[in-house]
C-alpha cells in the first residue's frame, strides 16, 4: 500500500514525519508545502498541481489540513468509489483523523482506525454501518479480495442490512465467522452470492468475484506486449475468466527483464513475481514438460510451474501456446472470513 502524506504548515511537517515513521503498513511518501519541507519530502507550490499528479498514483492520500481544503482538491479527479483512492483529512494538531473518501473499498476507516492509534488520536467514522456496527458488504469486499460487480446490489445490500432485514449468503467458497445479519436461508428477498458463476440466487443479488488468479507466462526473449496481451485474453475468453481476477502475474527470473512482459504487467496494474529455475523445478504436481524449454530455462516447464509456486494452488488452465507465448492459470486457495480487516 502507498501512502501520499500532503502537509502546508509546521505542524503538518512534523505531522507528516511522525506517519512516515510510525505507520509501517504503508510505504509513504510526504509532500510539503515549499515554506515548510525538508530534506526527506518532496517540496510544492501548487496543491492542485500536486493532487492531479498524485491522485492515481497512490492507494491512499493524507492531508494534514482543514478537511474543506481537501476535499476541494479532490473533487476534480473523483471517478468511482471502486477505483478511487482512500482520501483522508488529519486536522495539523494531530486530534483528529477523518475519513472522507473510499471508506469501505478504499481502507479508508479501517486506515484512519489504524492511523488514529499510532497518533493518539481519535478517528471520526461517520458510515452509518461502521457506527452502528453492522455488516458492510463494501468492506467484506475488500477484505477478502473480492470483486463488487454491481454497485447498485451492493447499495440495496448495505440498505436492507441497516433496515433490519435478513440478508442470504451463498458461496462457491468456503467461509467462516458469519454475522447474525446473514444467513444461508435462499428464502431471502436481498443476498449475496461469492463465486465466479452467472448465479442469481436472490431477487435482489450482489455477485462478489474473487480476484485470486495467477497466470504463469512464458515468452520468446523480446515478444512485445500485444502478442503478450493478445495470448492472455485469448487464453482467458476461452476459459471463460475474466481479466480482472487476474491477481498476479508469474514466471521465471530470466523474464525479469523482458520489457514486454513488463510492459504487459504495468498497462493491467499487475504485480510480476519471479522465480529461479530451482525454485520452480521444487514444485510439486504434474507438468506440460519441454526438453527445449529445460535446456533454455534449467526447467522443464515455465507457466504452468510458475502459475502453481505463486499461488500456493492448483491449475485451472494447463499451458496454452499462442504466437510463441505460453500462458497457464493457476487459483490462490481461498477462505472467506467474515472478521477478516484490511489491516
Amino acid at each position: 500500500m502507498r501512502a501520499a502524506v500532503i502537509s502546508f504548515t509546521e505542524k503538518g511537517r512534523k505531522l507528516s514525519g511522525m506517519i512516515a515513521e510510525k505507520a509501517l503498513f504503508t510505504q509513504t511518501e510526504r509532500f510539503c508545502f515549499h515554506r515548510h519541507s525538508d530534506a526527506s519530502s518532496h517540496a510544492f507550490e501548487d496543491l492542485s498541481a500536486l493532487t492531479a499528479d498524485i491522485f492515481t498514483k497512490f492507494d491512499v492520500l493524507v492531508y494534514a489540513c482543514a478537511c474543506g481544503i481537501a476535499v476541494r482538491a479532490v473533487a476534480p479527479y473523483l471517478h468511482s468509489k471502486t477505483t478511487d483512492p482512500a482520501v483522508i483529512v488529519i486536522d495539523d494538531c494531530g486530534k483528529f483523523v477523518i475519513p472522507i473518501l473510499s471508506g469501505h473499498i478504499g481502507g479508508a476507516n479501517a486506515i484512519s482506525d489504524k492511523l488514529a492509534e499510532l497518533l493518539g488520536a481519535q478517528a471520526v467514522i461517520t458510515t452509518a454501518t461502521d457506527i452502528g456496527g453492522h455488516f458492510s458488504p463494501d468492506s467484506f469486499a475488500a477484505a477478502n479480495g473480492l470483486i463488487i460487480t454491481d454497485m447498485s446490489s451492493a447499495k440495496a445490500i448495505a440498505s436492507a442490512v441497516l433496515d433490519g432485514e435478513r440478508i442470504g449468503f451463498v458461496s462457491d467458497y468456503e467461509y467462516r465467522n458469519m454475522p447474525d445479519e446473514l444467513s444461508a436461508d435462499m428464502e431471502c428477498r436481498t443476498g449475496i452470492y461469492v463465486g465466479d458463476g452467472d448465479f442469481q440466487p436472490f431477487s435482489v443479488t450482489l455477485r462478489l468475484v474473487p480476484k485470486n488468479i495467477v497466470l504463469g507466462i512464458g515468452c520468446k526473449r523480446g515478444t512485445d506486449s500485444q502478442t503478450i496481451e493478445q495470448a492472455v485474453l485469448s487464453v482467458l475468453e476461452d476459459a471463460g475468466i475474466s481479466t480482472e481476477r487476474v491477481r498476479d502475474i508469474a514466471s521465471i527470473d530470466l523474464k525479469s527483464d523482458e520489457s514486454g512482459l513488463l510492459e504487459f504487467c504495468r498497462e493491467y496494474s499487475l504485480v510480476p513475481r519471479f522465480y529461479t529455475a530451482k525454485e520452480l523445478e521444487a514444485v510439486s504436481g504434474e507438468f506440460t514438460s519441454s526438453d527445449f524449454v529445460k535446456n533454455v530455462t534449467g526447467v522443464d516447464c515455465v507457466c504452468e510451474r510458475s502459475a502453481v509456486r505463486c499461488s500456493g494452488g492448483e491449475l485451472i488452465i494447463r499451458k496454452k501456446v499462442l504466437d510463441g507465448v505460453t500462458v497457464a492459470a493457476a487459483e490462490i486457495p481461498l477462505i472467506l472470513d467474515f472478521e477478516r480487516r484490511m489491516l
